[in-house]
């Protein structure tokens, strides 16, 4: 079978591209075809690390998970972890490059497009479809000169494109007749359809809506998606998700997270929120730690240091200090865990600006930044409570001191992490622990939730990765979607 490729691009982020390639990905693997995720560009601090090496962004690593696949970096050549707000960590072929001011990205990328180029030859010689993801929007125009991430992509490949319009948002219509109004007649040939996505209510309310963009654009919709609650169960990609979250309601033991400037791979968190006896609650900076917190948990964070100040300038140091004066339990998750300790050290900027800072001082450990960048999976690792679990590494930075003795974690052949004497205070540098049932029946129970709840976290993500693909299914017309993938090279840039 010659293999064929689609692209799905949005009128902006967030709008659900990601899920949509999750959903679509499932859809074509029920149906017997050989499919396989790829987003050119991604800008993202919530990476994967791949068994083959390298790290991709989550999203993709969800998305070859819907497609019955292990993550490879040919998902995602080009991943931007922004480490300030105006510089970017640029990982390539999943290896570390250098960090890169955001201008000098902007007028360098297209240098990227042959490594774009060589992974998406590879993932089309490979398998029978290739569904591709852009990133932001085509209607960025002031954005499309040097573009790797959406149009530049679509037509330098030959990839048509189906274009996401998110109603949830108010002023769809405006989004999608605008983008292609803003096109460049090459471009806006390159969309072949359009989607509308996150609908609440009944869809025949959008009918003469949906009619008014059909005669705007030219272009014919393939369906009006409701907002599907199968989304909200899987690992999201941004944190902007995050903003609009709230305590849960009910639960026994409260968690609280700070929300970091650079948080990452903040999908840690993901299984103990759906844990019955868990009330999760995300703390949006101005907001103080409530004091009848029972677990404070630092996540990870692109920029250790200045994620550091940030925590201290929303005045969280003082409240995660006097949470362990008081006996409240703390972990720390890679960046978190460096931040628990005496100090934090950056000489060569392998973490953002160059500098040191004294840590929280809850563990008796030191951080010194280094060069090299930690990035594997792990797998049959033994935590400090007997449980076996798995997950991965992906951290720069050796962490030495007296509390490195009482280890959170052991595998290949050494020694993750730290606990105080005490063991309410700890520290590791293995991500995706949580998704471990034995770990976190065993962590859980330690902390005081007794009778375990019979999650198991990867069978809940596979429902709802079929749960996802069902309401898309019903939703769109699969038939005549996946009908305008073409063999790559259909249209060519002119």
């Amino acid at each position: 079978m010659t293999s064929r490729a689609l692209m799905l691009q949005g009128t902006g982020s967030d709008v659900g591209k990601s899920v949509l390639t999750a959903a679509l990905c499932r859809i074509a693997r029920r149906r017997g075809l050989s499919v396989a995720p790829f987003k050119p560009q991604n800008m993202s601090n919530n990476a994967a690390a791949c068994p083959a090496g390298g790290e991709i962004g989550r999203a993709q690593a969800l998305q070859a998970r819907a497609a019955g696949l292990d993550p490879h970096t040919d998902m995602n050549p080009v991943l931007l972890k922004p480490q300030t707000d105006r510089a970017a960590q640029l990982v390539v072929h999943g290896k570390a490059v250098r960090a890169m001011e955001a201008a000098e990205y902007m007028a360098t990328r297209d240098g990227l497009m042959d490594a774009v180029m060589e992974s998406f030859d590879r993932l089309s010689a490979a398998h029978d479809l290739v569904i591709v993801e852009g990133a932001g929007s085509p209607a960025e125009i002031n954005l499309r000169d040097r573009d790797i991430a959406n149009m530049g992509f679509a037509r330098r490949a030959g990839v048509p494109v189906c274009l996401v319009g998110d109603i949830e948002k108010g002023g769809v219509i405006a989004s999608l007749v605008g983008t292609r109004s803003v096109l460049d007649k090459k471009d806006a040939a390159m969309i072949r359809a359009f989607l509308v996505n996150k609908f609440r209510g009944d869809p025949a309310l959008f009918d003469s809506g949906v009619s008014e963009i059909e005669a705007r654009t030219k272009w014919p919709c393939l369906g009006v998606i409701p907002w599907l609650a199968a989304s909200a169960k899987l690992p999201a990609e941004d944190a902007v998700v995050l903003e609009a979250a709230r305590p849960a309601q009910g639960g026994v033991l409260k968690i609280a997270a700070p929300m970091l400037s650079r948080i990452a791979n903040f999908d840690d968190a993901d299984p103990l929120k759906l844990e019955p006896g868990v009330q999760f609650d995300w703390i949006a900076p101005g907001r103080s730690i409530p004091r009848d917190t029972d677990i404070v948990i630092l996540f990870g964070t692109k920029s250790t240091l200045g994620d550091l100040a940030f925590l201290r300038e929303q005045g969280w140091d003082h409240d995660i200090l006097a949470h362990a004066r008081a006996g409240g339990h703390v972990l720390g998750i890679c960046g978190g865990y460096q931040m628990l300790g005496r100090r934090v050290s950056d000489p060569h900027g392998a973490d953002g600006v160059p500098g040191d800072a004294a840590g929280l001082g809850l563990l008796d450990v030191e951080t010194v930044m280094t060069r090299h960048k930690d990035v594997r999976p792990v797998s049959g690792a033994e935590s400090f409570l007997g449980s076996t679990l798995s997950g991965y590494v992906i951290h720069a930075g050796r962490t030495t001191g007296a509390d490195t003795a009482r280890p959170f974690a052991r595998f290949d052949r050494e020694t993750d992490g730290a606990r105080s004497a005490t063991g309410r205070i700890a520290g590791t540098y293995l991500h995706g622990a949580f998704a471990s049932d034995a770990f976190r029946r065993d962590w859980l129970e330690q902390a005081g939730i007794t009778g375990a709840s019979g999650l198991d976290y990867d069978a809940a993500v596979e429902t709802a990765l079929d749960e996802l693909a069902d309401g898309v299914e019903a939703a769109v017309d699969v038939e005549a979607l996946l009908g305008l993938a073409q063999p790559p090279g259909w249209r060519r840039k002119g």
